[in-house]
């Protein structure tokens, strides 16, 4: 269980319990903060608290308001928030893709992130920083993708208008491409490894990124006190290329 010291800076991580949000927790606290993680699954939960005893891990969903207002009260002051939620949902050809689906795609990854972030305004220091994890989805013109493109589109609309909404707490995005985290589960594995062979191929960095990758992007806006309205892009070159 994580505690701190009167000095000591602390993060909550929403989404922290696996991927890029749990590598950011992981890093987060190396670095010296104190760092709390929130997550949907009570599996992943325990599994975590057992494994990083060191992270201060909490059980709860981004979009229940009343949960994380209760949460962020517990926690106290919180001098960096980042929202690494997301539902997965939203990939598909437009012909195919219900109305539905792509509505739970916008309840789970950006009304999940915008809860959590009202839910920690009273309690997040003057100097303090708050950063969404978009996607590459937001900017790209793969087809397929388009309802990834407007969940990620809209999270990162929001980054300029809150940086001067509510400084001088910092307001970044990390955009990341194709990352190798269990986003990419629902893939049979001989499938995945092939598409991710192919990325590989076609980047100018030649790698799928890890989560570890995207982790060092997502502190260096967190932590950085210059950083403020910027949509990181970290896709290894996937915006110069085209992976279609």
């Amino acid at each position: 269980m994580s505690s701190r010291t009167p000095s000591q800076p602390t993060a909550v991580v929403v989404g922290g319990t696996s991927g890029i949000g749990l590598a950011t927790a992981r890093l987060l606290l190396r670095r010296g903060t104190a760092t709390h993680v929130v997550g949907r699954s009570a599996a992943r939960a325990e599994a975590l608290a057992a494994s990083d005893p060191g992270l201060a891990v909490h059980r709860g969903d981004a979009a229940d308001a009343a949960r994380m207002a209760g949460l962020f009260a517990s926690v106290g002051r919180v001098d960096h928030l980042v929202l690494a939620n997301s539902g997965g949902a939203g990939a598909g050809p437009l012909a195919e893709l219900e109305p539905d689906v792509l509505r739970g795609a916008f309840e789970a990854k950006l009304f999940g992130q915008l809860t959590a972030v009202r839910a920690a305004l009273p309690h997040l220091a003057p100097a303090g920083s708050v950063t969404f994890i978009s996607a590459a989805s937001a900017r790209a013109a793969l087809p397929g993708t388009a309802g990834l493109a407007a969940v990620n589109g809209a999270i990162e609309a929001m980054v300029r208008p809150l940086a001067v909404e509510l400084a001088p707490v910092r307001v970044n995005a990390v955009s990341p491409g194709v990352v190798d985290t269990p986003w990419w589960d629902t893939l049979p594995a001989g499938a995945r490894d092939a598409y991710f062979a192919q990325v590989a191929a076609a980047l100018p960095t030649g790698r799928v990124a890890t989560a570890e990758d995207i982790a060092e992007a997502v502190v260096l806006a967190a932590t950085n006190p210059n950083i403020t309205g910027t949509v990181l892009e970290t896709d290894g070159g996937a915006r110069l290329v085209s992976l279609g």
